[in-house]
């Protein structure tokens, strides 16, 4: 994407209306909603930071997101239009919800968690695996009552790892799927499932990439997102 064509510029940013989200501690960005030309923005900014972590650390997580978002351009539940702002700052489009706890409880049904599972099959198809999906902010219900999951900073390529490797983290990914449906809709978990997720829950204590790689990720909620 070149530079005339990005959606808007930091300059841009400064002067919007924006929403802090997550302040985040001394190695995570700083997270905001911020409105531009009539539409809502998620960006996640380290400019604030250290030197070291702003452009050495930083520069490597946006990179990262960055690329898992863009690898899953058209899949519905994911942010969209993902792009750089700068060196320093990521923005894709905001995607408003609740956390699972704070849905409405009709809503946390079957149908639901079928479409949880879909989404995260639909990740794995492009080659990927989210890593977090068991985070209690991560996991959102649309105002539509449709899934969405958001936060790739800790998402996996899985295409050059071998094919035992990529099912067991694949498999761990949808183990927070149904940690969540068993959570809120119990009485439809089948069996298969319920089997599928302890199977899962062995397998990511064996998982040394929990998190992203050593660096700890400030859980926040309380805001819709």
């Amino acid at each position: 994407m070149s530079h005339d064509s990005k959606p808007f510029t930091r300059a841009q940013l400064r002067a919007a209306p924006c929403q802090v989200l997550r302040e985040g501690r001394w190695a995570n960005a700083r997270v905001l909603k911020a409105t531009i030309g009539g539409a809502d923005w998620t960006v996640k900014d380290f400019a604030a930071r250290a030197w070291w972590v702003r452009n050495l650390l930083g520069r490597w997580l946006l990179r990262r997101e960055l690329r898992a978002l863009q690898r899953l351009a058209g899949v519905d539940g994911v942010p969209a239009q993902a792009f750089r702002v700068d060196s320093h700052a990521m923005a894709a489009r905001f995607v408003p919800g609740v956390t699972l706890d704070r849905a409405p409880r009709e809503q946390m049904n079957e149908a639901f968690f079928l479409a949880l599972e879909a989404l995260f099959e639909a990740v794995h198809a492009r080659g990927l695996v989210h890593l977090d999906s068991r985070g209690s902010s991560n996991l959102l219900a649309t105002p539509q009552g449709r899934p969405a999951v958001i936060d790739f900073q800790a998402a996996l390529r899985t295409a050059f790892l071998p094919p035992a490797l990529r099912r067991g983290l694949e498999a761990i990914d949808m183990g927070g799927v149904y940690k969540n449906w068993l959570r809120h809709a119990p009485q439809s978990l089948d069996a298969e499932r319920r089997a599928r997720y302890e199977r899962s829950t062995r397998l990511r204590r064996l998982w040394i990439g929990r998190g992203y790689f050593g660096v700890r990720k400030e859980r926040h909620r309380g805001t819709k997102r």
